[in-house]
């Protein structure tokens, strides 16, 4: 089975157990193939949306209208809401290689050569992120994919026998990397979750994760008024102040990653050696253990609210 062929599984199989999953519920309907054009408005709130299906326009109307819809969103940019941030001087080129036995569990970073990769576990396959310094892109793709290949294998030399799993550029995700948040999540009717809220970096791997800590946010809050049939501005305020101050924080670790590692490394200057302070907290092994606790479980965790 060719590469393609599994991540379409994979792919399909998650989409499988999640609507299995809701169709438990009488009221859950997914729609396929299905793009949102357009928000519904009314008295002063959000109504619902219009989206285009192969069968023509429709309507859904909902007491609240959750955008998930990530860092470019169209819902969050038609209702209006102010997104504040900073744009890093990076680009990067996502894409998979396989896992083997023996490989670490924990991710992993390779400095050295003006690059930058980081390779994230993600089970039976490890997540890449290979950086590149701001509208670096088109020069690496017009230099052809063998000579991509080449430079992830010197990068990573002891994956350098898997790089031939790249068969071509639709294989390669460019993510113009982004940090940003909106200065208000919802409006009336409205709550924006996940990437459509607060675009992280890729550094650490973290947006998948509070993606997942800000929809369990929302359903500890908003279950109640919703099962009420209301669900007032308080109640989405309280998302918002629930997961702000942890967004806060990763963001501004990402953004100083970013100035004092990353560019430096794909710029070529060289990464400054840290103070001897820091370098003796970096020796301990609850240090050294405390990004990978933050990665999994955020800087204040949620759990689902019996």
């Amino acid at each position: 089975m060719g590469k393609h062929q599994r991540d379409r599984n994979q792919s399909g199989q998650a989409q499988q157990l999640v609507t299995q999953e809701a169709e438990r519920y009488s009221s859950f309907r997914l729609e396929m193939n299905a793009e949102v054009r357009e928000l519904v408005e009314g008295g002063g709130a959000i109504r619902g949306v219009r989206y285009e299906t192969p069968d023509g326009t429709r309507e859904a109307r909902a007491a609240l209208t959750v955008a998930a819809d990530g860092r470019d969103s169209l819902v969050r940019q038609q209702a209006g809401l102010r997104v504040v941030g900073t744009a890093p001087p990076i680009d990067v080129l996502w894409f998979r290689l396989s896992r083997r036995k023996g490989d670490p569990e924990e991710p992993t970073g390779y400095i050295g050569g003006s690059r930058f990769v980081v390779l994230i576990n993600r089970g039976d396959y490890w997540q890449v992120g290979y950086v590149l310094p701001k509208g670096a892109d088109q020069g690496v793709r017009a230099a052809g994919l063998e000579s991509f290949r080449r430079s992830v294998g010197e990068a990573v030399p002891e994956d350098a026998d898997r790089t031939d799993e790249i068969q071509d550029w639709d294989q390669v995700k460019l993510l113009s990397v982004q940090v940003n948040r909106l200065r208000r999540w919802y409006r009336p009717g409205l709550l924006c979750l996940g990437d459509a809220a607060h675009a992280m970096s890729p550094v650490g791997g973290v947006g998948i994760n509070l993606a997942i800590q800000d929809a369990v946010a929302a359903a500890n809050a908003l279950a109640e008024p919703l099962r009420a049939g209301r669900a007032e501005l308080r109640h989405l305020r309280a998302v918002q102040l629930r997961r702000e101050l942890p967004i806060r924080i990763l963001q501004g670790l990402q953004s100083l990653a970013h100035r004092r590692i990353v560019a430096p490394a794909v710029g070529g200057g060289g990464i400054p050696s840290p103070p001897l302070p820091v370098r003796a907290l970096l020796g301990l092994r609850i240090v050294r253990n405390l990004p990978a606790r933050i990665i999994g479980f955020g800087i204040w965790p949620v759990h689902v609210r019996p």
